[in-house]
């Protein structure tokens, strides 16, 4: 069965492309490879021990589209294919509305033309913001979002809501994922930012390795136990598991609504400085940090209420934050090498 993956060359994308392997599907990877390196597909055929079947092409193209519904006969899609920095997104917001709205309009329109079924959407926990209770279950409201990158998911959960309202084919599901973290056993795959990272763990592992200074804790004097921020912090092949169940749900006909959304995390809140200590303990390698004061739009705490994913989909977390941590830094090691 064969399964587009948007963007299947990026950090989630790669992992989620080993997991369909793994339960028999066929998938496709579409990416310009604009925040991804051409070096995944290599390192992807060692891991599966088989050719990756991959196209090079823009998902803002219609013709990109074109190409892959004609040549391929795509059962589901998942799409990745964003662009993912909130700070860059504060910056320069045209490019995530054009990069992550856009190219989800435009590819609901082909899936429309083409008579195709099955979406599965990677979308947010930002769409929380500052939750009022702890943790955030799917009836959370949704903030109003506090930067373009956050907005952008937002605007397309609307957008698939409705298109999937208006439709008598269309299924989808999206995913609001919490934070991704870790690598494969393999160390082949990772997360490997372009320029400084946004996310708290390559830049610790960063930090570490020597190639960056001391990693910065954005402030100390929030209302948690020891000060700093609380965030939910899940493993990237635990998140990649949920995409194929979530994909089977919609494929096999499970699911009772045809648009719904799922929390994906490990449903625990870890804090910046519990971060540090558990990534200490899992690798014997003392973490360099410097205290800053808060960053503006940083929120206190979020972290996720899995009940809904756990039920629905049956998917559970398997890997603990340690093991995450030691898998972030195997694959830091061998990219340094």
């Amino acid at each position: 069965m064969q399964i587009l993956i948007t963007g299947g060359a990026g950090f989630i994308g790669s992992h989620t492309y080993v997991v369909l392997k793994e339960h028999g599907y066929t998938p496709i990877i579409v990416d310009n490879f604009s925040n991804s390196s051409k070096k995944v597909i290599k390192n992807l055929e060692i891991i599966t021990k088989e050719p990756v079947i991959f196209e090079e092409g823009d998902v803002n193209h219609p013709e990109t589209y074109d190409l892959l519904f004609t040549k391929y006969d795509i059962k589901g899609i998942i799409h990745f294919a964003a662009s993912k920095a909130v700070g860059e997104s504060v910056e320069n917001p045209l490019k995530y509305y054009r990069n992550n709205v856009a190219s989800t309009v435009l590819l609901l329109e082909k899936m429309a033309q083409y008579g195709l079924s099955n979406l599965v959407f990677s979308s947010s926990c930002t769409v929380y913001g500052q939750p009022e209770t702890l943790p955030a279950t799917e009836e959370s409201p949704v903030q109003p979002a506090t930067s373009p990158y956050g907005n952008s998911k937002q605007i397309c959960e609307e957008i698939i809501r409705d298109t999937v309202a208006a439709s008598s084919t269309l299924k989808a599901i999206a995913l609001r994922y919490f934070n991704p973290i870790g690598a494969h056993e393999s160390a082949l795959i990772g997360e490997l930012p372009i320029g400084p990272p946004a996310n708290l763990i390559p830049f610790l592992t960063q930090s570490v390795a020597g190639l960056r200074g001391p990693l910065q804790v954005w402030g100390t004097d929030y209302p948690t136990a020891d000060g700093t921020a609380i965030r939910d912090y899940i493993h990237v092949v635990d998140l990649a598991g949920a995409h194929v169940k979530a994909l089977a749900h919609l494929i096999e006909g499970k699911s009772t609504k045809n648009y719904d959304f799922f929390n994906i995390g490990t449903g625990e809140g870890s804090s910046v400085m519990e971060v540090i200590t558990a990534f200490e303990k899992a690798t014997g390698k003392k973490v360099p940090y410097e205290i800053r004061d808060r960053r503006a739009g940083d929120i206190t705490a979020v972290y996720a209420s899995t009940d809904k994913s756990n039920q629905v989909l049956g998917w559970k977390t398997q890997f603990s934050l340690e093991k995450a941590l030691q898998d972030a830094w195997k694959w830091q090691e061998a990219i340094n090498q």
